[in-house]
């Protein structure tokens, strides 16, 4: 029986040990989600370190572009895996026009997975203003600033 749970603890550990890399390069979106910046500000360096795919996955009829996170970037937000990230600031070149009326302002976020109650919990703790809307009921949560 020792001889089992001395088995054990050691495939545990030695799984722990395996994922420690990843967990320690997720890349925290936290700082930037103060709602302190602006979209260019928040989008760019992202673009620039290839943690978001160059080409947004849609763009709204506002102009706000989703782009998706790239295999690997581990992006998170709060704690919590970031399934998009958003911008839009009028008369940026970095983002593609909507068919409808632009956004007038700059405006930016994620969306995370998670409810959006333990989202805003985080989001409180951590200092963050952000606006916090539920997109899927307990799985996609919208993390939202309007920039500066």
């Amino acid at each position: 029986m020792k001889k089992f749970i001395f088995s054990t603890l050691t495939v545990l550990t030695s799984l722990g040990i395996g994922f420690a890399p990843v967990l320690c390069h997720a890349h925290a979106l936290d700082p930037q989600l103060d709602c302190k910046s602006s979209a260019h500000g928040f989008i760019a360096p992202l673009l620039d370190g290839q943690s978001i795919d160059p080409k947004p996955m849609r763009v709204e009829a506002n102009s706000v572009n989703a782009f998706r996170p790239t295999h690997g970037s581990n992006l998170t937000a709060f704690g919590f895996h970031v399934y998009a990230v958003f911008g839009y600031e009028q008369g940026d070149p970095m983002f593609k026009q909507g068919g409808g009326q632009p956004m007038t302002a700059s405006a930016y976020g994620v969306v995370v997975t998670g409810p959006a109650e333990s989202v805003e919990a985080r989001a409180r703790e951590a200092g963050s203003d952000a606006v916090i809307r539920e997109v899927v009921p307990l799985l996609l949560t919208a993390v939202f600033c309007n920039g500066h």
